[in-house]
């Protein structure tokens, strides 16, 4: 079973200016890492004061006026503006006060600013979402130009119970519902208003407290426990997944990943040790023919020493292929845990474990937003091999080449996105003398 993730809404609501205890009640319980991170990021505050006094001037747009022009006040004598916020954005270097303003012009300004320094929170988000997408509903072309904030005004005001949280976006409001209540439901309004198709739900779904809970349960019971992966029938990115996605203080107790790997396989394998604190142990299994892989006679006779020599008590099998059941039925006095990818694994093998009271899982049902630090790292060496040969390559075949060969998946997309943000930026520098070629990172 899997819920939807508030991962991407929750620094969209911050951003946009949503009031801290609404952000508290709604984002704290599902997301307090991302709360926290765009707390201490500068960049997101930024946005996010000068996002609330550009709402805050909509929503009282005529009172700021006739207090300026009758009255002589300015934004830090009017009461519903916050005046903490711009004294910070002030030490920042971004000037927001200016002597004989009238609102029209305060809107321009904000505006402007926004326009200006959006483009800094980029990096809040995954790679494999569009940012040009977001950076349009905070973005407003030509909006020094008559009436185009007057319209902007006239809009929201006529329509201010569509907005999320009644905060001010760039967009054409309807009755959407709550827009920020799950990534998934924003993903895909966000995609549709572009003329574009959001599908991966890897992205915006996530293993319920039933899948984890089941998970810690069977660690917290086991006297010693131990991962033992058949790299040849799972994927690297999808087990960090899981791994990034459970409790790091339940981890901990796992003694050891044993990844049972085929020379065949994806770089992806080589890679994980250095993204999650549990021991890795990678042992590579050369073949005897070509068409005859070693991995599950290997895996079998290590989990068999682990049991009966090194003292392991429990076993979490990492593999879709049925030949496991084997090692399973020559354990009886073992734990096992089995997780599996869905479209790799029959309901023949399921209905077993089932009828011998093993639980299972898929890992596909983990959130794969999060596993984007991996997958470019893979990536990354990948085009490092390439960067020798690099001249006469097309950026964009190049690109699909370092996917192909790296194996991670993504839509074309998520493909330009990966060219654009850092094939097509490669920078050449001279370092002790030497060109050298260097990626953006």
């Amino acid at each position: 079973m899997t819920v939807d993730t508030k991962e991407v809404v929750t620094a969209i609501a911050y951003l946009i200016g949503v009031r801290k205890s609404a952000l508290e009640t709604s984002f704290r319980e599902e997301c307090p890492d991302t709360l926290d991170t765009l707390y201490a990021s500068k960049e997101a505050t930024i946005i996010r004061y000068l996002s609330k006094l550009r709402t805050s001037l909509f929503q009282h747009f005529k009172k700021t006026d006739d207090a300026m022009r009758f009255d002589l006040k300015n934004l830090t004598s009017l009461e519903w503006y916050d005046k903490e916020n711009i004294r910070q954005l002030e030490k920042w270097g971004i000037q927001v006060i200016q002597a004989n303003y009238r609102s029209e012009k305060y809107m321009q300004d904000l505006t402007r600013l926004i326009n200006e320094h959006i483009d800094s929170c980029s990096g809040l988000f995954y790679d494999w979402i569009n940012w040009d997408y977001i950076r349009n509903l905070f973005y407003v072309p030509k909006y020094n130009k008559p009436n185009v904030m007057k319209d902007e005004f006239t809009k929201y005001m006529a329509n201010i119970e569509y907005y999320p949280f009644q905060q001010y976006i760039y967009w054409t409001p309807g009755n959407h519902g709550g827009i920020l209540s799950s990534d998934r439901k924003f993903l895909k309004l966000l995609y549709e208003m572009n003329g574009d198709v959001f599908s991966d739900y890897t992205k915006y779904r996530d293993a319920d407290d039933d899948t984890r809970n089941n998970i810690y349960n069977f660690i917290d019971s086991s006297a010693k426990t131990a991962i033992a992966v058949d790299c040849e029938n799972s994927n690297p990115f999808k087990l960090y997944s899981v791994l990034k996605g459970l409790n790091q203080e339940e981890l901990a107790r796992i003694e050891k990943i044993t990844l049972y790997d085929d020379p065949n396989t994806t770089t992806g394998w080589d890679w994980l040790s250095k993204f999650t604190q549990i021991p890795v142990e990678h042992i590579e299994i050369d073949r005897v023919t070509d068409r005859k892989s070693l991995v599950d006679v290997r895996m079998t006779a290590s989990v068999v020493t682990d049991f009966y020599r090194n003292g392991v008590t429990s076993f979490i099998i990492v593999s879709s292929d049925s030949d496991y059941w084997g090692l399973i039925e020559s354990l009886p006095d073992a734990n096992f845990l089995v997780m599996y990818e869905y479209e790799k694994c029959g309901s023949a093998i399921k209905n077993a474990l089932t009828q011998h009271g093993i639980y299972y899982c898929s890992i596909d049902d983990f959130c794969s937003a999060g596993t984007e630090d991996m997958k470019r790292a893979v990536l990354f060496a990948e085009l490092e091999k390439h960067l020798p040969t690099l001249i006469g390559e097309n950026p964009l075949e190049l690109t699909h080449k370092l996917y192909e060969e790296s194996r991670v998946t993504a839509t074309k997309k998520e493909m330009e996105n990966f060219c654009n943000r850092y094939v097509k930026t490669l920078k050449l520098k001279i370092v002790e003398g030497k060109f050298v070629i260097e990626i953006q990172k």
